[in-house]
C-alpha cells in the first residue's frame, strides 16, 4: 500500500505565489490605462482623481479624441511618489 502526505500550507503557498506571478505578468502587459482602469487602480472616483492629482504637471496623461490615456508604468510611479508625499 502507498501512502501520500500533502503539506497543505506548502501547497497553498505555492498556489498563491503562482497566482501572484500571473497577476504581475498580466499587469505588465498593459501599456496604457484608461480612466476606468485609473479609477480601479486608485480606488478613487473620477472627481477625487481630478481634485487631488489629475491636474498636477508631473501627472502623465494624454487625451486622444475624447478619451484620456495614462502610460501604465509612468502613472504607477507617479502615484506611488504622490501617495508618499501625502503622508508628509
Amino acid at each position: 500500500m502507498i501512502s501520500v502526505t500533502i503539506d497543505e500550507a506548502k501547497v497553498e503557498q505555492m498556489y498563491l505565489e503562482a497566482i501572484g506571478k500571473k497577476i504581475q505578468s498580466v499587469d505588465a502587459e498593459k501599456v496604457f490605462w484608461d480612466s476606468a482602469e485609473l479609477k480601479r487602480r486608485t480606488c478613487m472616483s473620477w472627481n477625487t482623481i481630478q481634485d487631488t492629482f489629475f491636474h498636477h504637471k508631473a501627472f502623465p496623461k494624454m487625451k486622444v479624441g475624447g478619451k484620456w490615456y495614462f502610460p501604465a508604468r509612468e502613472t504607477e510611479e507617479f502615484l506611488i511618489k504622490w501617495l508618499q508625499r501625502q503622508g508628509n
